[in-house]
């Protein structure tokens, strides 16, 4: 099943992905290449909503962490939207829900990223 990335919001501080299909060994690659263009030194938030998402392999997860590793370093946060009951399995295995904020819809998802962006406009 192909991967489908559609970026929603871009700008200095925050960046917000939708994604649609699989994440797996085929199309993880896709997913880094387009992060790598979106993530600068100066984003504060990535925002994945995996509403669409029907799957997650070893190699999607190793784009997550990279990203949670990354935002981290500079001082921000990765969090994520719309996990199926099975996606979210899949991260509570593999123990990286503390280092990830779950929202459970996009309208919350959405006040935390107006938050942070709030308190950095203010910084």
């Amino acid at each position: 099943m192909p991967l489908e990335i559609s970026v929603t919001k871009a700008d200095k501080q925050t960046v917000k992905v939708l994604l649609s299909g699989s994440l797996d060994s085929q199309t993880a690659p896709d997913l880094e290449r387009e992060l790598a263009h979106r993530v600068s030194e100066e984003t504060r938030a990535l925002a994945i909503d995996m509403s669409d998402l029907a799957f997650i392999s070893s190699a999607g997860l190793r784009i997550i962490f990279k990203n949670i590793k990354t935002l981290k370093r500079q001082g921000g946060k990765l969090s994520v939207s719309g996990m199926s009951p099975s996606i979210r399995k899949v991260f509570e295995i593999v123990k990286v829900m503390p280092d990830l904020t779950v929202f459970s819809d996009e309208g919350e998802m959405d006040e935390y990223l107006a938050a942070i962006q709030e308190r950095y406009r203010d910084a």
